[in-house]
């Protein structure tokens, strides 16, 4: 059980969108309301995506960049057998919070937008921006985490060993090198 996973992972998202909806009230700074919101998001972001992910449902996301300057997304999922019916209820906890709350940035945006606060839209496609790329890493890793993992260590293996490969096989058979060329 983690209780403290399950509490950040809903406090930092629950808090984000209540001090939206009321941070008029509370304030009349602009730019107090709007630092303290993204900072909101931000600690949801990082807390779904490097804590609460792995503990309440043993997924993870990560992007890398490699030498060529390629971004690569890595998903993976840790494989457990049987859940106790605590983790269940975590598991169904998370993938709600990952669920609705992107929902409701959403109706934040169609809103801010028809009511024409622009001021505000900024914030609202960041919150967009942030909860979904959580969203999508963790449908990626729940759908395909074993393959895209898979996929990539053996990538990476198979074009690490390619150079030994090539150099054994023209040690061992320099005939068959010149005979695929047709120069015998």
């Amino acid at each position: 059980r983690h209780p403290l996973a399950t509490f950040f992972h809903l406090f930092f998202r629950v808090s984000a969108i209540i001090t939206y909806l009321f941070c008029d009230w509370f304030s009349n700074s602009f730019v107090a309301c709007f630092v303290t919101i993204l900072l909101l998001l931000s600690f949801d972001f990082w807390s779904v995506k490097n804590v609460t992910g792995r503990l309440l449902v043993g997924l993870r996301w990560w992007n890398q960049i490699d030498e060529d300057g390629k971004s690569h997304w890595v998903f993976e999922a840790r494989r457990v057998p049987t859940r106790a019916a605590s983790t269940e209820a975590e598991a169904r906890i998370f993938w709600l919070g990952l669920i609705i709350c992107p929902a409701i940035w959403t109706v934040f945006f169609f809103s801010t937008l028809f009511s024409l606060k622009l001021k505000w839209l900024a914030l609202v496609i960041a919150g967009i921006s942030l909860q979904t790329a959580n969203l999508y890493g963790y449908i990626h890793c729940k759908l395909g985490g074993h393959k895209s993992t898979s996929r990539a260590t053996s990538s990476f293996f198979v074009t690490a060993d390619v150079p030994k490969r090539q150099a054994r096989r023209m040690s061992e058979d320099p005939i068959e090198e010149h005979g695929k060329t047709g120069t015998r």
